[in-house]
């Protein structure tokens, strides 16, 4: 770990679980802070805002600023900026869409270049997917933020992005643009907003698919800790290695 100047760290699982903080994350972060390490904290997820994703770690006691957080409609930004598509056409819920108006992005009836996607929940309707269609057909590039099939919500399982990123797939006959975990545009954008190269960076994640194995195929060094999601017959059946294991998040200071 000599060589490595950096960490992107996931949220859910490593630094807290459900609301509670993870023993011990406080006073690592605190370390890696004294140590002088960069570090960006990175979520998939595609309903929150990064506003609201800092307000929610206050309260479990991490006081964070909001650029310290790299997640799908950051990342989405960055290469919306880099391949010039604006204006753009969102289907993204009324938080998320904060991101995209700080970053001077909006969406306009006429001229639409992309269409993004994430998981906006009651915003998705038939006549917001067929205009969204619509404008796919016209020519606008499909970006999704994630291809999540489903994810656990409070009251049971419900839809995430994924298949409705695939009908549109299906009914124009194009290939989304994905961006979140574990793309490799994820990755290098968040490297860059460090300004660091792939081998100066660890990730650490409770997701052998989409931390370690996208940290892997990034070309960075990748630390699985066995809370959260991690189970060990998924990280068995994988095939996918880990540079390091580590116990939880607390567990770092060991590899330092």
């Amino acid at each position: 770990m000599k060589d490595v100047k950096g960490f992107l760290i996931d949220l859910d699982g490593v630094l807290y679980i459900g609301d509670a903080p993870v023993q011990g994350a406080h006073e690592t972060l605190e370390l890696l802070r004294k140590k002088h390490y960069q570090f960006r904290f990175v979520s998939n997820t595609t309903r929150k805002s990064r506003r609201t994703i800092v307000e929610r770690m206050a309260k479990m006691g991490f006081l964070i600023q909001e650029e310290d957080i790299f997640s799908p409609p950051i990342a989405a930004r960055e290469y919306m900026k880099n391949t010039r598509k604006k204006p753009c056409c969102l289907l993204v819920t009324k938080d998320v869409e904060r991101d995209f108006e700080a970053g001077g992005t909006f969406s306009d009836r006429h001229g639409i270049e992309c269409v993004v996607i994430g998981d906006a929940g009651d915003r998705i309707t038939y006549e917001s997917l067929n205009a969204a269609f619509r404008h796919l057909m016209n020519g606008a590039e499909l970006i999704a933020l994630e291809k999540d099939r489903y994810w656990m919500s409070p009251d049971g399982l419900s839809l995430s992005a994924g298949p409705f990123v695939s009908a549109l797939e299906f009914a124009t006959g194009k290939s989304a643009t994905v961006i979140g975990k574990p793309s490799k545009t994820f990755f290098d954008a968040a490297l860059k907003d460090m300004h660091l190269q792939p081998d100066q960076v660890a990730m650490i994640g409770d997701d052998i698919i989409t931390d370690i194995g996208g940290a892997n195929d990034a070309g960075m060094k990748s630390i699985l800790v066995r809370t959260g999601k991690y189970r060990k017959d998924t990280l068995n059946n994988s095939g996918i290695k880990p540079s390091y294991i580590i116990e939880s998040f607390a567990h770092l200071v060991e590899l330092l």
